[in-house]
């Protein structure tokens, strides 16, 4: 069984680590960390995500447009917002995305 590739981008590099370790501790996902927007772009565009994750911090510009080149380049992404919560909200998050 191959794992759901997940593209986690966050402002904050401690945060990042741990909601990429917290994604990692189900064998049945792979998380990527980007910090920013022109790290997420590349990793997005070289690798087949089914899932963006987006964590505090990320400026509301950077967002929009965010959002907007994933879409476009991949119309059927899901993108969930993370604001915290520990890793039982962000489990029920990633598994309502990918059904």
């Amino acid at each position: 069984m191959s794992q759901t590739q997940i593209l986690v981008i966050g402002r904050h590099p401690e945060i990042l680590q741990t909601v990429v370790r917290l994604v990692n501790n189900n064998p049945s996902w792979n998380a990527t960390g980007c910090l920013t927007d022109q790290e997420a772009i590349a990793s997005f565009d070289k690798q087949e995500f089914a899932l963006v994750l987006l964590g505090g911090g990320i400026e509301e510009e950077s967002e929009d447009a965010l959002c907007r080149y994933f879409s476009v380049n991949k119309p059927d992404i899901k993108i969930v917002q993370h604001y915290g919560g520990g890793s039982g909200l962000l489990s029920a998050e990633i598994f309502s995305a990918i059904g």
